[in-house]
């Protein structure tokens, strides 16, 4: 008796067909045909009552298949131990995030608790995290615009809104609040297009018939942040990520509220995965405490 005769089998079995048990196995119905028809000539045994509409067990094939039921599934449960142990051991999880800093108290838990894997987190805007989780060059995204569809897992991690920063020693440093017409008179700095910051700040503006022109385009967050604190104009973050810099300080934009979510994502046909599931299971519960 073959392995493969019986999983071709169990195959057949549970999906109704063979040619549904094909695709399922990523083999020609002429191999699974072939392999069912090994099994029952070699035991002299019909498995199947075959007809041209539809394939069901004999009473025989129905008792293999309450055996085989137990000894696939007794299979998986090893699969799922052995690489479970082994990719929290040493697997390599990889992360692509447009503000690490949201991440960094679940990552000082997850490293405590899985000492031996190896995390990568890498910048991006909102368009390199979406492409790098279609390419499978990343295995969680951290953004700040959920995206629609249902091809991500979302789990939010917070809310805030988007505020205007500058450094200590610009004039407006003393303002509390900045209407949009008073920023569009300002020299800003702006983050790279494909920013979801400086898209919801320019549909904003674009509301009240204000433009808002940086003078400066800087790629990357921590870019923005440098040139602001070096007093060449006022920058926009998101109040989450605004952090603590005795260079700058923040200014409420006197606007209607602009919030900022921000995310952790996951392709859903990988979120089974051993180390985005401990990630994604330690940010849920860390989230609720």
């Amino acid at each position: 008796m073959r392995y493969v005769q019986l999983r071709a089998f169990h195959q057949v079995a549970i999906s109704g067909g063979f040619s549904r048990a094909a695709e399922a196995l990523f083999l020609t119905q002429p191999a699974i045909s072939d392999q069912v028809r090994k099994l029952e000539e070699e035991y002299d045994v019909l498995l199947f009552n075959r007809n041209k509409k539809q394939v069901t067990l004999t009473h025989s094939g129905q008792k293999l298949l309450e055996i085989t039921h137990r000894m696939f599934d007794t299979e998986q449960q090893a699969l799922e131990l052995l690489t479970e142990s082994r990719a929290l051991r040493s697997g390599t999880l990889r992360i692509v995030a447009d503000a690490a800093h949201h991440l960094l108290h679940i990552l000082g838990s997850f490293r405590a608790r899985y000492p031996g894997v190896q995390v990568s987190v890498r910048a991006g805007n909102t368009e390199t995290v979406i492409s790098s989780l279609y390419s499978y060059d990343a295995d969680i995204g951290v953004l700040g615009e959920v995206p629609a569809g249902r091809d991500f897992e979302v789990l939010k991690l917070n809310s805030t809104p988007i505020i205007a920063f500058t450094s200590i020693d610009h004039p407006l440093a003393g303002k509390k609040s900045l209407t949009l017409m008073q920023l569009a008179q300002e020299s800003l700095v702006m983050r790279e297009r494909g920013s979801k910051t400086r898209q919801k700040l320019e549909d904003l503006a674009a509301t009240s018939k204000v433009e808002l022109r940086p003078v400066i385009e800087a790629e990357g967050r921590e870019a923005v942040r440098e040139i602001v604190a070096s007093g060449a104009g006022i920058g926009f973050v998101s109040a989450a990520e605004f952090g603590q810099d005795s260079r700058l300080v923040p200014i409420t934009i006197d606007a209607p509220e602009t919030l900022m979510d921000e995310a952790l994502i996951c392709l859903r046909e990988r979120s089974g995965g051993k180390l985005v599931r401990a990630f994604l299971d330690m940010a849920r519960s860390m989230s609720a405490d």
